[in-house]
């Protein structure tokens, strides 16, 4: 059945109304609501504020690296730590290794550009401190609903944003309710602000409703993929920050990896690999499990009383930065966060810009209620962001990713005249024309990659990964990975570029299998093992893949990600 089918049997739908309805218990989400109801409480107000969460808990699909600049939360909430913020691992050294395939050369800290500094800054679990935040939201007034995934975005008869709607609970495979059926509900709000993070399944919407990345270069994206460790005490150094460039990607694809040692032994190792990358036969996945057999990483995971993998997940990022930024506000709402794009690449950091706007889009919103207004634009968030720290910041980095057209070694050098001889005082500005997704070479012009099998002490398999990310769907529910075109997986993906959707995606959703019956090749998605890592939307060479809202609370359930 259709939704115009389920509305015409099941409907109308229950609606509530608020001042500002946030969609995304993010740090950009969570802020904006925390702000709100300060503002409200400073000036003797009510404002209204509901956050919608689709994950089942706030941070359970939450998963950065993180080091953490607490310039923004400081802003936020000045008594953090007395109230008990979990950031506790202050960064105590940093570290830069170019890798080749059998050695490391270190860069001196004295040659390092300022953006790969962390003094001052935290290793942290960014979904505890998600959980953290939402405690503090809640503390306020502000209601938060887990499990409501915002699937539709509501206008009003001129085109401005009413509010949204959530998605339907119990529909079968088929679309057609089930005896569990729900109705979704709508909330309809003077303001709607979206913090959805990196490709938001409604901020793309908005974008291309309103136009909103006119003029604006191509936004850009990476592919982080993540596993926690215990390891060694003999090989765990609590504060060190590791950063590393080079092997095992090449000289024309854009990446590196992190290692963060947290307390209690554990350490947070990643990969990151830009969603531009050329050649077909690549595999994030596989790229970041080769790495951990470099000899300067193994060490760290063969100390006498060895190391368990406890945590594993992927997400995409943003990485255009500011020349990729759209407009951010519209006639009734906003963008905020990474739904928007404010990560900062080369510093590797996306919090604390996401709290910050919160904060800005949350102080236009009270003041637009207090003068009575409602679903027009909010001018005073660009405006304020524009004369921020965070734009200044932005701004010092604004070629950081265009430069990587070029290759490794002139982004390199050029990071590091921008940086640390200019000192972000930058007179050039280059562009970017082309999505990501036209980057991808046909496969016949390029070179299969031999990956090594995994060994399960070390390196693994996407399945056991996927097994440790606590994910979990429905299975009787409509696959929320869907196709514009079913036959473009197997008459042009295969045939043209060798499948890749079954290495870029780092869950084993896609994979291409025979046909009982015929032996033809087809697409099979397993939906259920998505990670919600939005990959497949960015990266599939014709824009054929569409990722929606699964049913309530599915995806994944991180815990110290």
């Amino acid at each position: 059945m259709t939704q115009e089918e389920i509305l015409a049997q099941y409907g109308p739908r229950e609606a509530m109304e608020y001042d500002v309805v946030v969609i995304g218990a993010g740090p950009a989400g969570l802020a904006t609501a925390i702000r709100l109801k300060q503002l409200a409480a400073e000036h003797g107000r009510e404002v209204s504020v509901v956050v919608l969460e689709k994950g089942s808990e706030p941070g359970a699909h939450i998963l950065s690296g993180a080091i953490v600049d607490p310039r923004a939360l400081s802003e936020l909430i000045p008594d953090w730590k007395a109230l008990g913020a979990p950031l506790h691992q202050q960064v105590t050294e940093d570290i830069f290794l170019f890798l080749n395939e059998t050695g490391a050369r270190r860069t001196p800290n004295f040659l390092l550009p300022k953006n790969f500094a962390n003094h001052g800054n935290y290793i942290v679990s960014l979904a505890n401190v998600v959980r953290w935040l939402a405690q503090q939201a809640e503390a306020l007034g502000v209601e938060i609903f887990p499990g409501f995934p915002a699937a539709e975005v509501l206008y009003n008869e001129d085109g401005s944003v009413k509010g949204v709607a959530t998605a339907n609970m119990g529909v079968g495979k088929d679309g057609a309710p089930t005896e569990n059926f729900q109705l979704g509900m709508e909330l309809h709000a003077r303001y709607t602000v979206f913090a959805e993070g990196c490709r938001g399944h409604l901020g793309r919407q908005l974008i291309e409703r309103f136009k909103l990345d006119d003029g604006r270069d191509p936004q850009s994206y990476s592919i982080g993929i993540k596993e926690v460790w215990e390891i060694d005490p003999s090989r765990h150094t609590p504060g060190l920050a590791l950063h590393s460039a080079g092997w095992p990607l090449d000289e024309m694809t854009y990446g590196g990896s992190f290692m963060y040692h947290m307390e209690d032994n554990q350490v947070s190792i990643g990969f990151v690999v830009g969603l531009d990358y050329r050649n077909p036969y690549l595999s994030p996945f596989e790229e970041f499990q080769r790495f951990k057999t470099h000899p300067n990483i193994r060490w760290y995971f063969e100390g006498p009383q060895g190391a368990k993998r406890l945590g594993y997940g992927a997400r995409a990022l943003t990485v255009g930065g500011l020349l990729s930024l759209p407009k951010t506000v519209f006639p009734g709402g906003a963008l905020v966060g990474d739904d928007a794009g404010f990560l900062n690449s080369s510093r590797i950091k996306g919090s604390h810009a996401a709290i910050k706007t919160g904060m800005m889009a949350a102080e236009a919103a009270f003041a637009a209620i207090a003068q009575g207004r409602q679903h027009d634009e909010l001018a005073a968030y660009p405006e304020a962001f524009e004369r921020s720290w965070l734009h200044e910041e932005l701004n010092q980095s604004r070629n950081f990713k265009q430069w990587f057209k070029k290759g490794r070694t002139v982004a390199t050098l050029m990071t590091g005249i921008e940086q640390f001889v200019l000192r972000g005082h930058i007179p050039w500005t280059l562009h970017r024309d082309k999505p990501d997704h036209v980057s991808l070479k046909p496969a016949s012009e390029c070179q299969p990659i031999a990956y090594p099998k995994p060994d399960g002490k070390l390196t693994f398999d996407r399945l056991s990964s996927v097994f440790i990310s606590n994910t979990n769907h429905e299975e009787n529910q409509p696959a929320h990975l869907t196709l514009k075109d079913a036959s473009v997986p197997v008459g042009v993906n295969l045939h043209k570029f060798a499948g890749p959707e079954q290495r870029y995606c780092p869950a084993g959703v896609y994979e291409f299998v025979k046909d009982e019956g015929s032996g033809a090749e087809r697409l099979q998605i397993n939906a259920q093992n998505c990670v919600h890592c939005k990959t497949c939307d960015i990266k599939d060479p014709t824009q054929n893949i569409v990722w929606v809202v699964p049913e309530g609370g599915g995806g994944p359930n991180y815990t110290n990600m």
